[in-house]
Protein backbone atom coordinates (compact mmCIF):
# COMPACT_ATOMS: atom_id res chain seq x y z
CA UNK A 1 0.00 0.00 0.00
CA UNK A 2 1.55 3.48 -0.97
CA UNK A 3 2.47 5.50 2.24
CA UNK A 4 2.20 9.56 1.25
CA UNK A 5 3.88 12.60 3.00
CA UNK A 6 1.41 15.51 2.15
CA UNK A 7 3.42 18.65 1.19
CA UNK A 8 2.62 21.57 3.41
CA UNK A 9 0.98 23.11 -0.24
CA UNK A 10 -1.50 20.10 0.09
CA UNK A 11 -2.88 21.07 3.84
CA UNK A 12 -2.73 24.62 2.98
CA UNK A 13 -4.55 24.47 -0.65
CA UNK A 14 -7.17 21.82 0.94
CA UNK A 15 -7.99 24.51 3.86
CA UNK A 16 -8.52 26.97 1.93
CA UNK A 17 -11.91 26.81 -0.30
CA UNK A 18 -10.94 30.22 -1.95
CA UNK A 19 -7.60 28.60 -3.46
CA UNK A 20 -8.28 27.80 -7.10
CA UNK A 21 -6.37 25.10 -6.52
CA UNK A 22 -8.38 23.86 -3.58
CA UNK A 23 -10.53 21.13 -5.88
CA UNK A 24 -7.61 19.53 -7.06
CA UNK A 25 -5.91 19.14 -3.53
CA UNK A 26 -8.75 18.02 -2.10
CA UNK A 27 -9.67 15.52 -4.86
CA UNK A 28 -6.14 14.03 -4.87
CA UNK A 29 -6.06 13.32 -0.91
CA UNK A 30 -9.43 11.99 -1.06
CA UNK A 31 -8.27 9.95 -3.86
CA UNK A 32 -5.69 8.74 -1.92
CA UNK A 33 -7.85 7.69 0.96
CA UNK A 34 -10.08 6.20 -1.12
CA UNK A 35 -7.87 3.58 -2.44
CA UNK A 36 -6.79 2.78 1.14
CA UNK A 37 -3.18 4.93 0.52
CA UNK A 38 -1.85 6.13 4.24
CA UNK A 39 -1.24 9.87 4.34
CA UNK A 40 1.06 11.38 7.03
CA UNK A 41 1.84 15.19 8.13
CA UNK A 42 5.07 16.05 9.55
CA UNK A 43 5.95 18.98 12.85
CA UNK A 44 8.01 20.76 9.69
CA UNK A 45 4.85 21.10 7.50
CA UNK A 46 2.96 22.24 10.55
CA UNK A 47 4.80 24.92 11.28
CA UNK A 48 5.21 26.06 7.88
CA UNK A 49 1.27 25.64 7.43
CA UNK A 50 1.21 27.99 10.46
CA UNK A 51 3.77 30.25 9.03
CA UNK A 52 1.78 30.83 5.71
CA UNK A 53 -1.59 30.65 7.09
CA UNK A 54 -0.82 33.33 9.52
CA UNK A 55 1.52 35.70 7.54
CA UNK A 56 -1.13 39.13 5.93
CA UNK A 57 -2.89 38.28 2.47
CA UNK A 58 -0.52 40.91 0.93
CA UNK A 59 2.42 38.78 1.42
CA UNK A 60 0.83 35.56 0.17
CA UNK A 61 -0.66 34.57 2.96
CA UNK A 62 -4.20 33.43 4.20
CA UNK A 63 -4.43 36.18 6.69
CA UNK A 64 -5.92 33.77 9.30
CA UNK A 65 -5.43 34.80 12.92
CA UNK A 66 -3.70 32.01 15.73
CA UNK A 67 -6.85 30.20 16.59
CA UNK A 68 -7.96 29.82 13.37
CA UNK A 69 -4.78 28.37 12.20
CA UNK A 70 -4.40 26.17 15.59
CA UNK A 71 -8.34 24.98 14.72
CA UNK A 72 -6.74 24.15 11.15
CA UNK A 73 -3.92 22.01 12.45
CA UNK A 74 -5.72 20.36 15.53
CA UNK A 75 -8.23 18.92 12.61
CA UNK A 76 -5.25 18.27 10.15
CA UNK A 77 -3.66 16.26 13.76
CA UNK A 78 -6.66 13.99 14.20
CA UNK A 79 -7.35 13.28 10.54
CA UNK A 80 -3.33 12.14 9.85
CA UNK A 81 -1.53 10.71 11.68
CA UNK A 82 1.83 12.89 12.73
CA UNK A 83 5.24 10.86 11.69
CA UNK A 84 7.79 11.57 14.61
CA UNK A 85 10.93 13.48 14.41
CA UNK A 86 13.75 10.59 14.97
CA UNK A 87 17.85 11.28 15.41
CA UNK A 88 17.60 9.25 12.07
CA UNK A 89 16.13 12.58 10.60
CA UNK A 90 19.08 14.79 11.03
CA UNK A 91 21.57 11.77 9.60
CA UNK A 92 19.68 11.31 6.79
CA UNK A 93 18.97 15.47 5.91
CA UNK A 94 22.59 15.75 6.21
CA UNK A 95 23.73 12.64 3.96
CA UNK A 96 21.07 14.30 1.08
CA UNK A 97 22.21 17.67 1.76
CA UNK A 98 26.02 16.75 0.52
CA UNK A 99 25.37 14.38 -1.52
CA UNK A 100 22.44 16.67 -3.64
CA UNK A 101 24.91 19.56 -3.27
CA UNK A 102 21.62 21.52 -1.48
CA UNK A 103 22.09 24.86 -0.54
CA UNK A 104 20.09 28.01 0.78
CA UNK A 105 15.79 27.32 1.02
CA UNK A 106 15.79 24.52 -0.66
CA UNK A 107 17.23 22.35 2.68
CA UNK A 108 13.75 22.47 3.82
CA UNK A 109 12.20 20.42 1.23
CA UNK A 110 15.03 17.94 1.58
CA UNK A 111 14.44 17.90 4.99
CA UNK A 112 11.23 16.66 4.40
CA UNK A 113 12.66 13.79 1.95
CA UNK A 114 14.89 12.53 5.20
CA UNK A 115 11.83 12.11 7.57
CA UNK A 116 10.36 10.04 4.73
CA UNK A 117 12.98 7.93 4.30
CA UNK A 118 13.33 7.24 8.37
CA UNK A 119 9.76 6.13 8.28
CA UNK A 120 9.69 4.51 4.89
CA UNK A 121 7.14 6.63 3.09
CA UNK A 122 7.37 6.19 -0.66
CA UNK A 123 5.49 8.78 -1.89
CA UNK A 124 5.19 12.75 -1.42
CA UNK A 125 2.11 14.59 -2.71
CA UNK A 126 3.18 18.09 -3.83
CA UNK A 127 1.81 21.23 -6.06
CA UNK A 128 6.12 21.54 -6.54
CA UNK A 129 7.55 18.45 -7.88
CA UNK A 130 10.55 20.58 -8.96
CA UNK A 131 11.22 21.47 -5.62
CA UNK A 132 12.91 18.23 -4.52
CA UNK A 133 15.71 16.51 -5.48
CA UNK A 134 14.76 12.49 -7.66
CA UNK A 135 15.61 9.39 -5.14
CA UNK A 136 15.14 6.52 -6.11
CA UNK A 137 13.27 5.58 -2.93
CA UNK A 138 10.54 8.32 -3.49
CA UNK A 139 8.14 8.65 -6.19
CA UNK A 140 7.22 12.55 -6.10
CA UNK A 141 3.87 13.03 -7.48
CA UNK A 142 2.07 16.15 -8.31
CA UNK A 143 -2.18 15.78 -7.40
CA UNK A 144 -2.85 16.29 -10.95
CA UNK A 145 -1.76 12.53 -11.53
CA UNK A 146 -3.72 11.24 -8.84
CA UNK A 147 -6.84 12.94 -10.63
CA UNK A 148 -8.69 11.28 -13.52
CA UNK A 149 -9.58 13.05 -16.50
Amino acid sequence: MPRYLLDTNILLRASDPASLSYPLAVGAVSQLLSENSECFITAQVLIEFWVVATRPVEVNGLGWSAEQTRNEIEQLLEQFPLLEETPQVFRNWLQLVSNYRILGKRTHDVRLLAVMQAHGINHLLTFNPDDFPRLADITIVHPQELISP
